[in-house]
C-alpha cells in the first residue's frame, strides 16, 4: 500500500478528489442560490443536458408557485420530478428522441407573453441533447455530421460553432423564440473557458460567429456535408441570433457551476491531507496523448529538481482534450490522456494520476476515467498488452479494464467537463 503524508492509499486519495470535484457541482447545491423571483405570468421551464434533469428537480423542491415543463437528458440521466417532464435521449450522436424532446420544447415555449418567466437549464452533453436540425439536413445528415465532428480532433468551440449554424434552437434561437417573455438560463459549464456559447451550442445568448466561420471549420477539417447545406452556408441563410436582436433583450444566463469551483473543492481536500495543491488550469485543450506527455514533462520536473513546486505535491487540472481518431479501440479523451502521461513517465518512481469526465462518461463507454502508477505500464505488458499498442488504437478503456484500474462512478448527474489530478509524492 502507498502512502502520503496522512493518506495511507493513493488510488483512494485521488479517487476521492474526482469524486469532490463532481460533488461540488451538484445541481441540489447550485441550482437554489441563483432561482429568480416569480413572474406574475406563467412559469415554464425547459432545458438539455446530463445534468438538466437534477436541475429540474433541485429547482422543483426550490420553487413554491405553479410551474411546467421539459427538458432533456442522456439515456440513464432521468431522476423523478412532478411537474416538468423529462424526456431521455442519445448522447453524443442525437436520435429521434432529441429531436422529438426539442420539438416538444418549442412548442412549449411559442405565444408566451411578458408577464411570462422561461428558466432554460443548460449543461453539458446539451449540444446533441437539443436538437432541431434546419432543413433540409435531416436525421441522418445531423447524425453523420456529428460523428464527423467528433472523430475531426476539432476544439469543442470548432465543433459548436458548426452546430450552431445548422440548427433551428442553438445560437441564441431558443431565446428569440421566448421573445416577449423574461428569459433566466442556468448554466453548469462543461467547456475550457466557461463560455456561455459553447455550454449546449448556446441556445439562449447571442453568438458573435457566422456561417462563414463555421463553413471554414468544416473545410480545415475535411468534413463532407450535403451540398445543399452547404450552399446555405455559403449564401447566409442559417445565420444565428446577434446580440443587436431585439428579441434577447430580456434573456439572461448565469453560470452556476464551473470548472474552476470543482478544481478548488478537490485543492482544499489535499491541502486538509497535508499535501500541497496547484491548479495548473481550468481550460487546458489539445490532443489528449500529448497533453499527456507534456504533464509527464512537468511531473518530472517536480520529481527531479523540485521545480516549478517542490514534492509531495498534486496538480491538478481541467479542461477538454480532443482525440483524433485514428485506431478502433474503445476509447476516451480521459483515458487517451492517462495513457498519454503513463507512456511518457516510463515507470517514473513516485507519479500517480487520476483523469475523468466528472459526468461519468468519458467517451461512448459507461466509464468515467482510471489510475496510473508507476507500474501501469510494466503490469500491463506482464498480461500482454503493450500500452503504447493501446494509444495508437485509441484503446484506453480495454487498457485500463484489464489492469482494474478504472473508475466507473455511474451517471453523476452533472457535468464539470474533465478532471486530472497528478500525485508527486
Amino acid at each position: 500500500m502507498s502512502k502520503i503524508g496522512g493518506v495511507n492509499d493513493i488510488k483512494a486519495f485521488l479517487t476521492d478528489l474526482f469524486e469532490t470535484a463532481i460533488r461540488a457541482a451538484d445541481p441540489d447545491i447550485c441550482v437554489p442560490p441563483h432561482l429568480p423571483d416569480a413572474p406574475v405570468g406563467r412559469t415554464i421551464v425547459v432545458g438539455a443536458g446530463k445534468a438538466s434533469a437534477k436541475m429540474a428537480r433541485a429547482l422543483e423542491q426550490n420553487w413554491s408557485g405553479p410551474l411546467s415543463g421539459c427538458v432533456v437528458t442522456r439515456y440513464g440521466h432521468a431522476v423523478p420530478t412532478d411537474h416538468i417532464e423529462i424526456i431521455e435521449a442519445s448522447h453524443p450522436v442525437p436520435d429521434q428522441a432529441g429531436l422529438d424532446g426539442t420539438r416538444k420544447i418549442i412548442e412549449l415555449v411559442r405565444g408566451l407573453d411578458q408577464n411570462d418567466l422561461v428558466i432554460c437549464l443548460i449543461s453539458g452533453g446539451g449540444s446533441a441533447l437539443l436538437e432541431d436540425p434546419i432543413a433540409p439536413l435531416d436525421l441522418d445528415g445531423l447524425r453523420d455530421l456529428n460523428r464527423a465532428l467528433l472523430k475531426s480532433g476539432a476544439a469543442i468551440d470548432e465543433m459548436n460553432c458548426v452546430r450552431r449554424h445548422i440548427s433551428n434552437v442553438k445560437g441564441g434561437r431558443l431565446a428569440a423564440m421566448c421573445h416577449p417573455a423574461r428569459v433566466v438560463t442556468l448554466a453548469i459549464s462543461d467547456v475550457p473557458g466557461d463560455s456561455l456559447l459553447d455550454v449546449a451550442s448556446g441556445p439562449t445568448v447571442a453568438d458573435p460567429t457566422t456561417c462563414a466561420d463555421a463553413l471554414a471549420i468544416i473545410d480545415r477539417y475535411g468534413i463532407i456535408i450535403p451540398q445543399m447545406v452547404r450552399q446555405m452556408l455559403e449564401a447566409g441563410e442559417t445565420e444565428s441570433i446577434k446580440s443587436d436582436d431585439p428579441r434577447m433583450v430580456n434573456a439572461k444566463a448565469i453560470l452556476i457551476a464551473t470548472p474552476q469551483m470543482a478544481l478548488e473543492a478537490a485543492a482544499g481536500k489535499v491541502r486538509d491531507a497535508g499535501v500541497n495543491a496547484h491548479i495548473l488550469g481550468d481550460a487546458i485543450e489539445g490532443e489528449a496523448a500529448e497533453t499527456g506527455s507534456v504533464m509527464a514533462g512537468i511531473a518530472r520536473q517536480v520529481a527531479r529538481y523540485g521545480q516549478p513546486f517542490t514534492r509531495p505535491c498534486v496538480l491538478l487540472s481541467g479542461g477538454e482534450t480532443t482525440v483524433t481518431v485514428k485506431g478502433n479501440g474503445r476509447g476516451g479523451r480521459n483515458v487517451e490522456f492517462l495513457l498519454g502521461l503513463a507512456v511518457a513517465l516510463n515507470g517514473l518512481p513516485d507519479v500517480h494520476a487520476v483523469a475523468g469526465d466528472t459526468d461519468g462518461v468519458d467517451g461512448l463507454e459507461e466509464i468515467a476515467g482510471a489510475y496510473i502508477e508507476p507500474g501501469t505500464v510494466s503490469r500491463a505488458g506482464a498480461i500482454g498488452i503493450k500500452a503504447i499498442e493501446s494509444l495508437d488504437n485509441n484503446d484506453g478503456h480495454s487498457f485500463f479494464e484489464a489492469l482494474g484500474d478504472h473508475i466507473v462512478t455511474g451517471p453523476t448527474l452533472t457535468n464539470v467537463n474533465d478532471f486530472r489530478a497528478i500525485l508527486i509524492n
